[in-house]
């Protein structure tokens, strides 16, 4: 992922580590510290621009103030998209709070978080996380009619040193999108499934199982395991000495170390062969296995269907 900052300071988000700038809210930059507040809001915008974090080529960042106004911070919003006309970005402004409660009352203090970026989408994805990432405390969400920010109101916002590992992580994850019709960086097709599956594998064909099941003097114990759902081995039949174990209970019935074992599941070196009906299920289930240390299971090539077709007997 394309990355970059001028920061100091670092936050897991989703493990990724992503460097951030300071934004600690003990000593934020307030609006009272400059006397316009068309200058100050100019001056945020530009040291949020400068301070930005770059993630997969969006600009994104946090500012927090002490002070409660949406309209100022609206201001700054303003300036950012006027410096930024071409270039994504996403912020986030936050207010603090000072005390928990509204002075003489029991009602909670709504802090402002001002969203604003140069997309629409981004942003009501940011809105939607903010909502879950603090369930219960969001007051209210207004747009005022404009469409590069979104204003909402959520309840003692600077509370906690979660608060800023969250809002970054509602940045990344509104513009850290992905493709719904594309795969997933590591994700992996069924057919490279199968295939890694099968590079573990010794596979056998139907005469060499056939041979190993009856050789009298194979050096391990060798069991033939039918793993095929009741339904196909009523329509299609049984192999005649194949143990039937079905597919959904297999390794709990095939590991040493299990209280619900097979009784001659005792040991690592036996040779497990098993079969479905085409050879594909059963070399998935084979991999499964030695993932338990059983490293001499494998399967038929072809399954069944193989097994028939080369006149081996069945049942």
């Amino acid at each position: 992922m394309p990355f970059s900052t001028a920061a100091s300071s670092t936050v897991a988000l989703e493990h990724q580590h992503i460097q951030l700038f300071p934004t600690s809210p003990t000593n934020p930059r307030t609006f009272s510290d400059v006397r316009d507040s068309e200058e100050a809001a100019q001056s945020i915008a530009l040291r949020m621009i400068t301070n930005a974090c770059t993630v997969d080529g969006i600009r994104i960042g946090i500012h927090y103030s002490k002070e409660d106004d949406s309209d100022c911070f609206r201001l700054v919003a303003s300036h950012i998209s006027t410096c930024l006309p071409l270039s994504p970005y996403l912020f986030i402004i936050a207010t603090t709070s000072v005390s928990p409660t509204i002075a003489g009352s029991d009602a909670c203090v709504s802090d402002a978080l001002v969203i604003c970026g140069s997309d629409e989408d981004d942003m009501q994805r940011a809105v939607l996380l903010a909502s879950s990432k603090f369930p219960g405390r969001v007051d209210a969400v207004n747009s005022k009619g404009t469409l590069i920010a979104q204003a909402a109101s959520i309840r003692q916002i600077g509370s906690s040193t979660y608060h800023e590992a969250a809002l970054w992580d509602i940045l990344f994850n509104s513009v850290h999108t992905h493709n719904p019709h594309s795969p997933p960086p590591g994700s992996r097709s069924i057919d490279q499934i199968l295939s890694d599956a099968r590079a573990k594998l010794e596979r056998m064909t139907p005469q060499q199982a056939y041979d190993a099941l009856h050789d009298p003097i194979y050096p391990v114990p060798v069991f033939l395991v039918d793993i095929r759902p009741a339904a196909e081995r009523d329509r299609e039949g049984e192999i005649h000495g194949s143990l039937i174990v079905e597919r959904n209970v297999l390794e709990w019935r095939f590991d040493p170390r299990c209280e619900v074992r097979l009784t001659i599941a005792d040991r690592y070196d036996s040779k497990i062969i098993l079969f479905c009906r085409e050879g594909c299920t059963s070399s998935l289930a084979a991999a499964s296995l030695h993932e338990l240390g059983l490293l001499n299971a494998t399967d038929i090539v072809g399954g069944y269907d193989a097994w028939i077709a080369a006149g081996l007997p069945c049942q």
